[in-house]
């Protein structure tokens, strides 16, 4: 590999690890013996696509926290009033598997009963009868105990809702979808998208577990070309679908023009990796 500057190298890699580093120049390996470096292989370039990653990472955790603060909004909110009841989640008939929901429960709790929130603290030394380990004794009303539930916690239980609840299709509709479940599913692929981001992993050149499927409907402006099979495994297809989602619950977002400076000025790393291909920049959604 070249290097122009040895001691910015010596320095680079004295706080970024060569393990951190490493898959981001796994392209530039000779593909013969995938070992060697081919002559382009730049030092400078790797380090151009690790700051270009991290920029990414800050931006959709960003996008992130819009669609999660609004989910959480829209769950209280529609089912507490749907309910007539702040204790709504405790009713399991609102749910398809018992098992999931008894889970759903006990983590809910754990997840409350770990808040920082001043609220939480206040709620748990005001009722000492309090138990996160049990469905008995007092528990905190809707608006309350999902404020300490995280973004997994969230996709998981709107997942086990009864497909039939009103409620559930009002809340996809709040995010600008007319299913559901497709909306379940960019939740999930969210959900893994957010622990990478939030552990500070790598999205470059990366193929996710969790794909964004293609919307057979949609109210807001989207993709005139489905996305493709590659561009489903990779960072591109999750990225268009939450800001398609931020777009719906909070229009004046600027995430989309955050993405394309970011892109606008990186012109010279192969951000193609991501799944950025094609005709991508025409579709209505980034205009």
């Amino acid at each position: 590999m070249h290097f122009d500057d040895e001691n910015m190298a010596h320095d680079s890699l004295s706080h970024i690890s060569y393990f951190r580093l490493k898959y981001y120049w796994k392209d530039m390996l000779d593909p013969e013996t995938e070992e060697d470096f081919l002559s382009t292989a730049s030092f400078e370039d790797v380090l151009k696509r690790y700051d270009f990653d991290r920029q990414l990472r800050v931006i959709l955790f960003s996008a992130i926290e819009i669609i999660e603060v609004a989910l959480r909004t829209k769950i209280i909110n529609h089912l507490s009033q749907a309910a007539n009841s702040g204790l709504w989640y405790l009713d399991r008939n609102l749910f398809e598997r018992q098992d999931y929901f008894e889970d759903f429960v006990y983590d809910l709790k754990y997840e409350f009963n770990r808040c920082t929130e001043p609220f939480a603290k206040k709620y748990i030394e005001e009722n000492p009868d309090w138990d996160y380990g049990s469905f008995d004794g007092p528990n905190p009303d809707a608006w309350m105990i999902f404020e300490g539930a995280t973004f997994g916690t969230l996709s998981k239980m709107y997942k086990n809702l009864k497909n039939q609840m009103p409620a559930r299709s009002k809340i996809a509709n709040d995010f600008g979808l007319y299913s559901a479940n497709e909306f379940s599913s960019w939740l999930e692929a969210i959900s893994v998208t957010r622990n990478i981001i939030a552990h500070h992993s790598r999205l470059w050149n990366r193929t996710l577990s969790k794909q964004t499927m293609n919307l057979k409907s949609h109210r807001d402006k989207w993709l005139n070309t489905p996305l493709t099979e590659g561009q489903k495994k990779k960072p591109y297809g999750i990225i268009t679908a939450m800001l398609y989602l931020c777009n719906a619950v909070c229009p004046q977002n600027n995430i989309r023009e955050q993405l394309l400076h970011l892109l606008d000025n990186n012109q010279d790393v192969p951000y193609s990796r991501l799944g950025f291909s094609g005709t991508w920049r025409n579709e209505p959604i980034w205009k």
